[in-house]
């Protein structure tokens, strides 16, 4: 028992590290005060570009990973579990941001690839194609997570993994219900990211023509 509660201190303190919120600030940029306010590489998105909203995202995404993956060869999967939940709690709710903190979608899909990979594959097939023709990063999102709870009940009905991956999907509809609120009223915030890359591309040429 008292490795299980210290897994899952060390898990909730690792994903409170708000690095979303940290590469902006050195860059000079308040995320809360940008967009929808969001501690998310989405929102860093909005505020600094793609190269910056694809950092923070995958470094939301490690604070998953790395305790599933870490905490599942040491202590097998149910703890391996606990660290997840506690990873995107800490994120959800982090202690050295006031308890203000994203909607947890990165540092889920990163555990979920630490505990059964292919299905955080199964996730980026089913959220690229909507992002790319919705642009509605969130309902992308939502359905991606709810995609992966489903099939995890038929592959792995006889474990606790289910249970966790439903409770995740049922938490961010729990911290997307302002955006789920917006798609309801047709007025949800929208990201191109085929023009995000677009412009990251004109901006690498440019800097090498005045090079």
């Amino acid at each position: 028992m008292t490795k299980i509660i210290l897994v899952m201190i060390i898990s909730y303190l690792f994903g409170s590290v708000p690095f979303s919120y940290i590469i902006p600030k050195l860059k000079g940029v308040d995320v809360r005060k940008i967009g929808s306010g969001n501690v998310g590489g989405t929102n860093v998105m909005r505020a600094l570009g793609l190269k910056y909203g694809v950092l923070c995202i995958i470094l939301d995404g490690l604070k998953g990973l790395l305790p599933a993956m870490i905490v599942g060869k040491v202590l097998g999967l149910d703890c391996s579990l606990l660290a997840l939940l506690s990873a995107v709690l800490g994120h959800d709710y982090p202690i050295f941001m006031k308890f203000k903190g994203g909607k947890g979608v990165a540092t889920t899909v990163g555990g979920i690839f630490g505990i059964t990979p292919y299905l955080g594959w199964v996730f980026l097939a089913v959220w690229i194609p909507i992002v790319l023709i919705s642009k509605i990063v969130s309902i992308a999102s939502l359905i991606g997570l709810l995609t992966v709870a489903v099939l995890s009940l038929i592959f792995f009905g006889g474990t606790s993994i289910p249970i966790l991956y439903f409770a995740l999907a049922g938490i961010s509809i729990y911290k997307h219900r302002e955006n789920i609120q917006r798609l309801v009223r047709g007025d949800e915030r929208k990201v191109d990211l085929l023009k995000m890359v677009k412009r990251r591309e004109k901006n690498s040429q440019k800097e090498e023509s005045n090079c």
